[in-house]
């Protein structure tokens, strides 16, 4: 297999998007990160709302003209969607669908409608992604402190011939191109973004955390005590990877930690759980998750099974445990600011 590219600043020409009106289709996370970044980059910039959206004073106060997403769509040249994946399609299929020109380019920051064929766009439009590796507020801070995040770069349909240099114009434009642009496809994207969510980022990690917590309290451990070694270290050892890698991390722990998690990681990650590893990616490559995901946030489906298990999850003794831990430090609302925002 060939190494993909990596694309940087130089190899990025942002005059591929001037003269081209760029819609962002929602103001989230994600959302409100491109908008402003690519608005201060020079682009000509309006952002997309459905009616009633509480997003449109935001988005005005910062300076950004905002529309109807229907009336966005039409006028823009670029057409970047950045709402929810299980609200996508229907989206599309009211409001973007009867507005694109020959020409125009629909992007998306997860292949997840494109790979499986929840939005099907006309060929005579380009479809490509620029897909930051960090939540919006870190696509912001990072860009404001003249620095860039890392971003997947995607060509799905090329109808004009110049969609790889319009999607590395605008990769450049929210500042990724200043960390580097990878090259992937929309199917390698979307199944290996899911399976990292599901099995290590996400799931996988949080789970790990709540059976050590549990394993320590029941044997009689303080909570407290329990959350400090199980949960609340865990970024220590995270930022130690995400600086310097696994050595890195392994050079600046104990001898004993050291020792211990030789002999233990192999213990807990089984050839049982890489089986499991394995039927997990399996559901997501034949689209098995999908359709499941997609029934229970329908209307028909109501969120019933999603809903539960959050409420579940709120739960956990853990995070009760974990409440209190953090008011002891000064960063204690840091929390509510990412869930409230």
């Amino acid at each position: 297999m060939a190494e993909a590219r990596i694309f940087y600043q130089e190899d990025c020409n942002i005059a591929a998007l001037e003269g081209k009106k760029i819609a962002i289709i929602g103001y989230g996370s994600q959302g409100h990160a491109h908008a402003l970044n690519l608005k201060e980059s020079g682009l000509d910039v309006i952002v997309g709302l459905y009616e009633g959206s509480k997003s449109k004073a935001k988005a005005e106060a910062q300076g950004l003209t905002v529309m109807k997403t229907a009336d966005a769509a039409k006028a823009a040249d670029v057409i970047m969607i950045l709402i929810n994946d299980e609200k996508q399609a229907k989206m599309y299929k009211e409001d973007i669908e009867p507005n694109l020109k020959a020409g125009d380019m629909l992007m998306f920051a997860h292949g997840f409608n494109i790979h499986f064929g929840l939005i099907k766009p006309p060929a005579d439009v380009d479809v490509t992604m620029i897909a930051p590796k960090a939540p919006g507020h870190t696509v912001r801070s990072e860009y404001l402190a003249g620095k860039g995040t890392p971003c997947l770069v995607a060509v799905e349909q090329d109808a004009t011939g110049k969609a790889l240099e319009k999607a590395l114009a605008y990769g450049a434009g929210i500042g990724g191109a200043r960390a580097g642009l990878l090259e992937t496809t929309f199917r390698t994207e979307t199944e290996t973004d899911l399976f990292g969510e599901q099995a290590v980022l996400c799931g996988g990690v949080c789970a790990l955390m709540q059976a050590g917590f549990e394993t320590l309290v029941e044997a009689g451990y303080d909570p407290r005590n329990a959350y400090f070694e199980c949960v609340h270290e865990m970024k220590l050892i995270v930022d130690l990877i995400y600086q310097s890698g696994f050595a890195g991390m392994r050079y600046s722990i104990s001898n004993t930690a050291e020792y211990g998690d030789y002999i233990t990681g192999p213990k807990i990650i089984t050839d049982e759980t890489r089986k499991t590893m394995k039927k997990i990616l399996a559901d997501i490559q034949d689209g098995t998750f999908a359709k499941e995901f997609l029934l229970d946030m329908s209307d028909a489906g109501g969120q019933v099974h999603f809903k539960a298990m959050r409420r579940k999850a709120a739960e956990h003794p853990a995070e009760k445990i974990g409440a209190e831990i953090r008011k002891l430090y000064s960063w204690n609302n840091e929390s509510d600011k990412l869930i409230n925002n």
